[in-house]
């Protein structure tokens, strides 16, 4: 395992509770830590958020917690010692499954998608989250803003439409996500076309089962018109094991099976995945999500955020007809709420220069 610099995990730790949490000096500040056991977070990060919080002035609770369980609900213990603290800060998967439905009075808790030491201490955790919280809101408005949004990828994805606004959705997660590693999800009902479904299908983190994944060894292209699935076209081996896996987890869950609820791309250059997808492929999917070359959709049950992500790779998103993202590159000169934002934000250009081409699969 890498071991991550003390100094870069404080300033990664400071990000975290100042500028994502707004913890301020006296607060308590809850760490829900899963057991590193289980095979996704490490505790050099959540000890290392813990011993900055210390430092910063602040009370620091340390508390291990288990994986996700099929009721996707918090347990009532875990809400009474999130009651109990100013902030809590989440670097385990049940903050992630209940990232639709926790509610915390006073401040939002967060949810780390920094998974280790290393992932935390690198530019992903370390750089200004305020500056990705502008950039998800200008595209955001960007997005919003669209006549016509197009998705091509080169396993033959082509897709397009446009986003339909819903009023009543303030946001789209009641935690915060850091580091901010996507924009909200684009909603289905505007879109047409079809989806190259290749490596995995894997779970959303909303709730588990298993198996949890379905390994791909052929391309198969999902046809959707708005959100329903009207067909799976290929290898009729393949095409009938995404079948199974469909009727599988809706079965398992009594919901609607060929639904796709939304989509959105990562957008943070810096998320960098660098073990073997296969590993994990659940982990992979929900951890390697906020790097630019990925962009998924949530299938599989009628809300958010369904039961079954597809996952596209090196996609090509294009606005009114420019480009906006070509395999994980942003055009950040699409429009002036863009680019202002990189002229605010010193140090973004260079970031976004120099982004991570590790997303855990075996492609340049």
């Amino acid at each position: 395992m890498v071991h991550a610099q003390t100094d870069d995990l404080a300033e990664a730790a400071r990000n975290l509770l100042i500028n994502c949490a707004r913890a301020e000096p006296g607060d308590s500040v809850l760490i829900l830590h899963e057991d590193p056991d289980l095979g996704w977070y490490d505790l050099e990060a959540p000890r290392a958020v813990a011993a900055e919080a210390q430092r910063l002035g602040m009370t620091a609770t340390l508390r291990l917690v288990g994986g996700p369980d099929e009721s996707g609900k918090l347990p009532q213990s875990i809400l009474e010692a999130m009651a109990a603290h100013d902030q809590t800060v989440f670097f385990a998967r049940i903050g992630d499954q209940g990232r639709f439905s926790i509610r915390q009075s006073g401040r939002p808790a967060v949810m780390s998608y920094a998974i280790n030491g290393e992932m935390l201490a690198s530019s992903f955790g370390r750089f200004d989250y305020a500056a990705f919280l502008d950039l998800k809101d200008a595209l955001n408005r960007t997005l919003d803003a669209a006549r016509q949004i197009r998705i091509t990828c080169p396993n033959g994805t082509d897709l397009a439409g446009r986003s339909i606004i819903d009023a009543a959705e303030a946001d789209d997660v009641s935690v915060k996500r850091f580091p901010m590693g996507v924009y909200k999800p684009i909603r289905m009902e505007g879109f047409s076309g079809r989806v190259a479904i290749t490596r995995y299908l894997t779970p959303t983190n909303s709730r588990p089962y298993s198996p949890a994944w379905l390994a791909m060894d052929d391309t198969v292209m999902a046809t959707v018109d708005g959100n329903r699935i009207t067909g799976f076209e290929g290898d009729a081996a393949s095409v009938r094991a995404v079948g199974d896996h469909y009727r599988h987890v809706s079965e398992t869950f009594a919901i609607k099976p060929m639904f796709v609820h939304s989509w959105h791309s990562g957008m943070h250059p810096a998320c960098a995945y660098r073990m073997p997808a296969k590993d994990n492929p659940d982990r992979w999917s929900n951890t390697a999500f906020p790097n630019p070359r990925i962009l998924h959709f949530h299938t599989c049950g009628a809300y958010p955020p369904g039961e079954i992500c597809w996952m596209v790779f090196d996609p090509v998103v294009t606005v009114d007809g420019t480009l906006l993202w070509s395999r994980g590159t942003l055009n950040r000169e699409i429009n002036d709420g863009i680019a202002s934002v990189f002229a605010r934000h010193p140090g973004l250009d260079a970031l976004f220069d120099d982004p991570s081409r590790e997303i855990g699969l075996d492609t340049p």
